[in-house]
């Protein structure tokens, strides 16, 4: 287990990884802020600028393309699965700047102490694949779009 600000990374399998990062808000609004366009632009890509595409339902599709500060564009597309609101969310997520490499990624929501948890576990097909997306920084890069989150929970309060 390791923390990284906010964010425990945990490896509960050789081709999974396992972040949890709590927030201090409903879990309605948590759970939207995931699901919605006007909040996503807000918070996923670390906090800049982001172009949202999302048909929110099972079978719907979603694509992302962040603006990134070093002047490149970074795009991530995939498919809702599984739906029960609020409470979990099953997609697939496939960075496009390494196509064909399909994560399958389930978020759970979870009321604590006035708050939310949100647990998100990714499984890969391969350890390899896994162990990938670790060594690019995804862990810190989801820190920081959680962080970003945080404080846009904050002005919705």
């Amino acid at each position: 287990m390791t923390q990284i600000g906010d964010l425990v990374l945990d490896l509960p399998s050789d081709r999974e990884i396992t972040l949890t990062r709590a927030f201090d808000a409903p879990r309605e609004l948590v759970y939207a802020a995931h699901t919605q366009a006007e909040h996503l632009k807000r918070w996923w890509g670390r906090g800049n600028p982001l172009d949202v595409e999302i048909d929110f339902r099972e079978g719907g599709r979603y694509r992302f393309v962040e603006h990134a500060k070093d002047g490149n564009d970074y795009a991530f597309r995939g498919e809702f699965r599984e739906i029960v609101v609020p409470e979990r969310i099953v997609q697939t997520f496939e960075f496009e700047g390494m196509p064909g490499h399909v994560a399958v990624e389930t978020l759970v929501f979870t009321e604590r102490d006035g708050g939310t948890v949100v647990t998100g576990t990714t499984r890969f097909d391969t350890t390899q694949e896994r162990d990938g997306m670790i060594d690019s920084g995804m862990a810190q890069g989801a820190a920081e779009s959680y962080a970003a989150l945080e404080r846009h929970l904050r002005t919705l309060a």
